[in-house]
């Protein structure tokens, strides 16, 4: 199998599939997405970096999501969407990355599915986010639309300062996306699914109080064996935003009523691996073994 990996040179995800593949017998290298380029106009249209041709790939892992302008991104999702025209593996899809990354659209996709979502309000302008600021309880967490690790979460509980933050948002540019807070136990379930099947579920804990739980951030993780239910909802979010692995987090209130949060379709195993035990680059890349094998056998068959 040949296999790509979009990571940073630094990343313990690219360096721990490496390890695996390689010592599976498989072919492995890595990509960056601010160096790929791609071209139209010749024999045949292909993306690269430098002289590296991802359309020889059998399967393309996206390890990261770095930020970019508008123009850089779009281009980048239409480049993962030639090599998925041109028979390359995307693992994730370049459709379910554009969905999971954006919070509003996983959001509605969640919802649409028939799953438990918190009340959201997602508006443009200071005038209309202070209405929802009071429809929400005065109690909300401020999220940009694309971001992943906690980053730039907020939770604002004062009208003043409310106020403050919309208009900052506003005349940033920015969509202002508030959901109401839920108040829990100090702790959410992350749930990991890969290709229609749960790999395993973890506690995360906010350190010293903070009400983000992830483990990028200080959490601390440990292992949970997920409910049929919370094992339901999360093959179903991974479903709705057409990711093959995600991890799912849910959250529940004081009375026990549960929350689908967010599906992270570049989910992080670092923290679930020691919780649980468990290899998950050893169980992605047989997965792919198995996957690359059966679409050439039915390549065969055709």
């Amino acid at each position: 199998m040949k296999l790509g990996v979009l990571a940073n040179s630094t990343s313990w995800y690219w360096h721990e599939l490496e390890r695996v593949a390689v010592a599976r017998g498989h072919q492995c290298q890595r990509y960056e997405f601010g160096l790929l380029h791609a071209r139209c106009g010749f024999e045949s249209g292909n993306v690269e970096q430098a002289e590296l041709s991802l359309s020889q790939l059998d399967t393309l892992v996206i390890r990261t999501m770095p930020p970019g302008t508008l123009e850089q991104v779009v281009f980048r999702m239409d480049a993962l969407a030639q090599l998925q025209r041109d028979g390359v593996d995307i693992i994730n899809p370049p459709k379910s990355i554009e969905c999971a990354t954006d919070k509003y659209l996983t959001t509605a996709r969640l919802e649409a599915a028939g799953l438990p979502v918190p009340r959201t309000i997602v508006c443009q302008e200071t005038e209309s986010a202070m209405a929802a600021f009071e429809a929400l309880g005065g109690d909300v967490v401020i999220k940009p639309i694309f971001g992943a690790e906690g980053r730039g979460i907020c939770r604002v509980s004062d009208p003043d300062l409310a106020f403050r933050t919309f208009r900052t948002l506003e005349r940033t540019g920015a969509v202002i996306y508030a959901q109401k807070f839920i108040p829990h136990a100090g702790f959410d379930v992350r749930v990991l699914v890969l290709r229609g099947r749960v790999l395993g579920g973890m506690k995360r804990f906010g350190a010293d109080g903070d009400f983000r739980t992830n483990c990028s951030r200080n959490g601390r993780g440990e292992a949970y064996q997920p409910s049929n239910t919370e094992c339901e909802w999360a093959l179903r979010a991974a479903d709705a935003c057409g990711a093959v692995i995600a991890g799912i987090d849910l959250l529940y209130d004081a009375a026990g009523r549960g929350y689908v949060i967010e599906v992270n379709a570049v989910p992080g195993w670092q923290a679930f691996n020691r919780a649980n035990r468990v290899n998950i680059a050893e169980a992605l890349i047989e997965d792919l073994e198995q996957h690359v094998d059966t679409t050439r056998s039915s390549a065969a068959r055709a």
